[in-house]
Formats: structure tokens, sequence, C-alpha cells
């Protein structure tokens, strides 16, 4: 996290657009890396693109050619290609290769900082090619070993300084994972939860070194994901940020909102169904909101463990059954602990004991409603290939509000008609 002097920064610069540029442009070399660093992309890009091109060059230059490489992408190809010209040769050829890939598989993520070595070497001569990759880029390497051309494994830096120089490296040489340099995200995040390393080789299709993940890297990554998953459950975008403007986040917004104003209609109509008993038993409308919003709140915490599990790979189509029998056994239960409380208040301040039970059963069903559709909206959103946590909020919220209300609408209708 950042210290407290970086943050207020970051908050000037966020905040105040006018000002943005002219703060930036106040600040050391190292300062400028470390705000390009915690800035957001939006924020990011509209600050480079106000730059001039030579000190985005500058820029480029004092931070890792992976960091450089997202940093590019953030122009337009045109500007990003005539930027690429001005920058040093090694760094040059460094980030071409990586444009080459996609930035949302393992290779977008990689960086170039390793040396390949064979596993019959020595530590001197390992220990020379370390130095030589040190001197040329400023940055320490990972020490890759090869066998007939394949990786073995990597060398821990700290063999160099404790070995003997004539030592072979073969029996220091430790096992490092790999992956597919075409894996996507989600598979670069489960090799590093079933592999807890600092790093992941990434390999080419011939089975080739291709670059280095680091955890950071993965970190980094992971508070992403995490981030873009609450964005989708509030239905907002995962580009909208909290220093953007009015128009902006509007843009961003308004669609999810009209979306959820059609599925209030569609609740309203279905308590326009029962408008005669409603205004025959007033006391039905004071207690309908209860009814929605338990159905609601109990609705949203099945769909919290459900996007968790699903993120986990702990549950899928293949045990729905059992989650969803236990999720509808704790609806079940709430609901009848939160039955009698409700009857109860009713009883109590009412005196009604008819509408008390139709209340402490509108209960139950909707806990169970809820029960149901939270445990089964995300899966059908993941097998439809969405985000399962997108978008669910809104039909979880149409079905516990109209089914809710139908419910307890419908039992009013027939329990206090009698």
């Amino acid at each position: 996290m950042p210290n407290r002097k970086l943050t207020k920064l970051i908050n000037q610069i966020s905040f105040h657009p006018d000002q943005r540029v002219e703060l930036f442009r106040e600040q050391s070399e190292h300062k400028k890396t470390e705000l390009l660093h915690w800035l957001t992309p939006h924020i990011k890009k509209d600050l480079l693109l106000h730059l001039e091109d030579d000190e985005v060059v500058e820029l480029l230059s004092k931070v890792d050619p992976d960091e450089a490489t997202d940093l590019l992408q953030l122009f337009s190809k045109r500007k990003s290609e005539r930027i690429l010209l001005h920058l040093s040769e090694e760094l040059k050829e460094a980030v071409s290769q990586l444009l080459q890939f996609d930035p949302n598989t393992a290779a977008g993520l990689m960086n170039l900082d390793y040396i390949q070595v064979d596993s019959d070497d020595t530590i001197e001569a390992v220990s020379t090619k370390f130095k030589s990759h040190e001197r040329k880029t400023g940055r320490l390497p990972v020490i890759l070993a090869l066998k007939e051309g394949k990786l073995a494994g990597f060398l821990p830096g700290h063999e160099l300084g404790f070995t003997a120089k004539t030592t072979k490296i073969t029996p220091f040489v430790k096992r490092l994972p790999t992956i597919s340099s075409a894996a996507d995200h989600d598979a670069v995040l489960d090799i590093f939860r079933s592999h807890p390393h600092n790093k992941v080789a990434v390999l080419n299709d011939d089975g080739t070194v291709a670059g280095i993940i680091y955890s950071d890297d993965v970190l980094q990554l992971m508070q992403d994901h995490e981030a873009s998953s609450l964005y989708d459950f509030a239905g907002i975008s995962d580009e909208e940020g909290v220093s953007d403007s009015t128009r902006r986040k509007v843009k961003h917004r308004y669609r999810w909102l009209i979306i959820n104003l059609g599925t209030a209609f569609l609740a309203a109509f279905t308590v326009g169904l029962f408008r005669d008993t409603i205004s025959k038993y007033v006391l039905l409308a004071v207690y309908m909101p209860i009814v929605a919003g338990m159905g609601g709140n109990a609705a949203t915490q099945t769909l919290a463990v459900m996007v968790r599990g699903i993120a986990l790979k702990q549950v899928d189509f293949k045990t729905a059954f059992a989650v969803c029998k236990n999720e509808l056994g704790a609806g079940l239960i709430n609901g009848l602990i939160n039955g009698v409380i409700v009857a109860s208040i009713v009883i109590a301040f009412n005196h009604d004991f008819r509408v008390a039970i139709v209340l402490a059963m509108a209960m139950v069903i909707n806990l169970c409603v809820a029960a149901i559709f939270g445990t089964m909206v995300p899966l059908i959103m993941q097998k439809l290939g969405k985000d399962p946590a997108a978008s669910a909020t809104i039909f979880i919220t149409t079905a516990t509000d109209v089914l809710g209300f139908l419910a307890f609408l419908g039992l009013g209708s027939l329990i206090l008609a009698h």
C-alpha cells in the first residue's frame, strides 16, 4: 500500500484533472514510476496522453519491460508505434516481443528477466551470465537451467555466493512450475493456488521458455479479478473508478439501472393484481417491504457464497443438487425463525392473528425462493459463459420480489377472505 504522502498525491492527481499533468511533472523520476503503479487505468491513460512523447519515453525507460508494455497498450496503435521507435534498442526488443502476446493470456503477464544456462554448467559460468544480465538491465534475473534444451528447473540465486565456483549446478536445481503461454488468467491463478511458489515459467508451444510470471503480478491479477467481480455484482463497469467524472459514471451505469427499472415494474405489476385485497386489508401494505427485503437479503447471502464457491471451483452443476438442498434447508429454518419473530410482532402490535400467519408463511416461502434462485442463477450464468456474479442480482431480486409478493398477497387473499 502507498504511504500517506503518496496517497495524498494520488488523490490530488485523481480528483484535480486541471492540475494533473503539472503535479505529475513536478515529481522526481522515482516518484513518477511509483504513481504510475498506483493510479487507476483511466487516470493513468489520461495523464500519459497529455505528456510529450519524449516524457513518455523517459518514463518507459525507468520501468520494467512488462510494465512498459502495459503502459504502451494504453495508447492508440499509431502512437505506441511512434514511441516505440524512440526507445533504446534493448527495451524496444523486449517490449516488441511482449506486445506480440495477448494481454489476457499467461504471456501477457510475464516478464523477460531471466537467463538460460545448461544444467551441467559450473557456478562460475552461471555467475558470469548472471552479472552480465544485471549490468545490462539493472535487474536481477531468474536462473533457468536447461537439460537437453528443455527446462529442468531454476537455480536459487544464493547458490552463486555459497557454492564453490567449479561445482556443477545440477544438484542445486529446483523444480519450477510451468504454464502454456496461451493459458488464460484463470489458469494462471489456479497454478499459483496449487503451487504456492513465487514464480512460474511460461512456455511456448514447442516447450521453449517465453518468460517468467512472479507472484506479485498474480497478486495484482487477483485484486483486479476481485474488483471486477465486485463491480459486476453491483452492475458497474470494471472500467469505472472512484475519481471518474459524472458523465463517465452515468455512461457505465445507466443500462443496468434501466434493466433494474424493468424488473421493478414487473414486481409492481404483481402487486397491482391484488389492489382490491390491499385496499381491503391495508395492514398488508405495511408489511409488504419486509417480505421483499428479507428475501433479497437472504438471496444475496446465498449468491455471495455461490460466487466464491464457483471461483474456487468448489461447486458446479454436478454438485448443484446437494448445495441447493443445503441452502433450501437453511432457507426453510431461517424462514421459520424469522416468521415466528414477525408474526409475534404483528400479534403484539396489531392484534391480528390472520395477518401474522400470512406474513410468517410468506417469509418461509420467500426465503426458500431466495435459496433456490441464489444457488441456481450463478451456475446458469457460468454455464452460459458469463461472469457468475454479473447481473445475477437483477434476476434474483426479481424472483424474490415477484414471488414474495405473490406468496404474501396471494395467501392474504385466500386466508383473510374467509
